[in-house]
């Protein structure tokens, strides 16, 4: 600067010194006087000298206040650069969304975490309020504007709030804003700087943690939650209860913090399940045990216990949770099944042992009565009265002995759950069906339809499904129906490994509204039939069943009827 001041002063020096010597050599050529020629250019000199000096003085004051502006001027921009480029570094060092707001012009601008959060590609981004506001949530769009505009109006000290913002795919996330504003010297605010953080993820962990506390607090078994250790082989300190908790036991959360859950423990206690419980703390594993635990009022009562233990992140116990229920009713019900299965079991024992001494003790008796009737039947009795007498007891007996020999097959059955099996073929089985109804066949000559292309091997007991068929083609010819020709047909198929045995007739059919639960009843009679006794389908049934097979029945009256048997084909 000085050089450049020593420049300008020397160049106007020589300036006016040429044009004083110029002046003067035309002065010349009009005046004579030597002497005032010279004096007049002395003078000229000083004066140049003179204002050189005055002009350099000017100079210098004016360039040393240049320098101090320009030394401002570039501290101030130096400022600027390094508070932009540490305003870069925590752009790029953040995960926030950063944004500046210029309030009058309404210019918005972002930085990267637009894109990096949200998605949007740079020609995406809209420059004005009017994009941002766009893109908040409906349901979150005026409140969160009211709250904004009265921070900007200075109406509150400061702003945040959080709201939904859409991403460039059309979801949404979570954001918590923040804005500092900026203003003019008149206290007005002009510009507008914020940063969006994404708190989608602390907002789900407080909806699922919101919901864990509903199901813990709404739960009606009691939860309790302890410390991670306790000491002298005890139950960890409590440090929370739920409501069920106060409602099973008796206690308050107030009277029960602090204190350890081996105050339940009583005289009655089963101390093999203590044990087990204790064991299970010291090694840090989950535990269910079942015994009597005592109530405030010390009162007794059932509870299965649990614990479980909960790990942090770092893989380390932090606290146990348990989990108990009241099972006194439960356990009083089981009380209460014990008893009526060994009392059940014992009726069955005196039932069978009824039934083996009403089958066998009375087979001898009724062998006696029926060959002093066949006797009597070669006398000739003169007395009608006394003849119709002798007819009616040889019926009875005879009935008696059909209702013996019922029995006996009935035990038979039920003694023999675990059956002998075979593979039979159904063709040869309906054969010896057939051949042993050929006069009733033969008599009402029903259509007979078999289908058994699809299976015709069953492996089951031969003599069972001989006499399941016999009883099935005994009932369809006797409950046909007098409208119409009979019919019967029986379809095999087989699924998996299960065969379906469809027999179905259209004879008279049964009421099922009426008599469903009834069908397969012993002695159970739907019609008026004289020979109809109402043991058959009982038999069909307990034979399906000692096969380890189901039969289910459909029918509607004046239609017909469907039975369907399923037995396991396996060998």
């Amino acid at each position: 600067m000085k050089n450049k001041t020593n420049q300008i002063t020397l160049t106007y020096l020589l300036i006016s010194i040429f044009m004083a010597i110029i002046c003067h050599k035309l002065f010349q050529n009009y005046t004579q006087n030597t002497n005032y020629q010279y004096y007049s250019f002395i003078k000229d000199l000083l004066f140049i000298s003179l204002t050189g000096i005055t002009y350099k003085f000017i100079l210098s004051k004016n360039d040393n206040r240049n320098v101090a502006v320009f030394e401002k001027l570039k501290n101030t921009n130096d400022e600027i650069k390094e508070s932009n480029e540490k305003y870069d570094i925590v752009a790029k060092a953040t995960s926030d969304t950063i944004w500046d707001w210029k309030i009058q012009e309404d210019n918005l601008s972002w930085n990267k975490g637009i894109e990096n959060v949200f998605g949007y590609k740079e020609d995406q981004v809209g420059t004005n309020s009017t994009w941002w506001f766009d893109k908040i949530h409906p349901e979150d769009s005026i409140k969160m504007s009211i709250k904004l505009y009265s921070f900007i109006e200075q109406k509150t000290e400061k702003w945040q709030d959080q709201y939904r913002f859409r991403c460039a795919d059309n979801s949404y996330k979570y954001v918590l804003d923040r804005g500092f504003l900026l203003k003019d010297l008149d206290g007005k605010a002009i510009r507008m700087i914020g940063a969006i953080q994404d708190i989608t993820k602390q907002k789900e962990e407080e909806q699922r943690l919101k919901l864990l506390e509903t199901v813990i607090t709404q739960s009606k078994d009691s939860i309790i939650i302890t410390e991670a250790n306790g000491s002298n082989a005890t139950i960890p300190k409590i440090i929370y209860v739920n409501p069920a908790f106060t409602i099973m036991s008796g206690y308050n959360s107030e009277e029960i913090i602090g204190k350890t859950p081996n105050l339940f423990k009583g005289p009655n206690s089963d101390k093999q399940e203590y044990n087990k419980l204790i064991n299970a703390l010291k090694n840090k594993e989950e535990c269910l045990i079942e015994t009597i635990s005592y109530k405030k009022s010390k009162e007794e009562y059932w509870v299965r216990f649990s614990m479980i233990p909960i790990y942090n992140s770092e893989n380390e116990l932090s606290h146990w949770i348990s989990i108990q229920r009241d099972v006194s009713e439960k356990k009083k019900q089981e009380k209460e099944k014990e008893q009526l299965i060994r009392e059940l079991t014992q009726n069955n024992k005196d039932l069978k042992q009824f039934s083996y001494i009403t089958s066998h003790n009375l087979r001898a008796p009724l062998s006696n009565l029926t060959g002093l009737l066949n006797l009597i039947e070669d006398i000739p009795i003169e007395d009608q009265e006394l003849k119709e007498i002798l007819n009616g007891f040889n019926k009875s007996t005879h009935l008696l002995n059909e209702t013996i020999n019922d029995l006996v097959k009935v035990i038979i059955i039920k003694d023999n759950p675990s059956i002998q099996k075979e593979a039979v073929l159904l063709k040869e089985i309906f054969e010896n069906v057939f051949n042993q109804l050929s006069f009733q066949i033969e008599l009402h000559k029903p259509i007979i339809k078999l289908n058994f292309e699809k299976v015709s091997v069953l492996n089951t007991n031969k003599a069972y499904i001989e006499s399941i068929l016999l009883n099935l083609l005994t009932n369809a010819i006797k409950y046909k129906s007098e409208n119409r020709k009979l019919k019967i047909t029986v379809n095999a198929n087989e699924i998996d490994d299960t065969v379906y045995l469809l027999f179905t007739d259209n004879g008279i059919g049964i009421d099922l509204e009426r008599n469903r639960e009834k069908v397969f009843g012993l002695y159970q009679r739907f019609h008026n039939y004289p020979d109809s006794k109402g043991f058959g389908l009982y038999l069909v049934k307990s034979q399906v069943e000692t096969m380890g097979g189901t039969i289910n029945i459909e029918s509607e009256v004046n239609k017909g009827t469907t039975f369907t048997l399923t037995f396991k084909n396996k060998q």
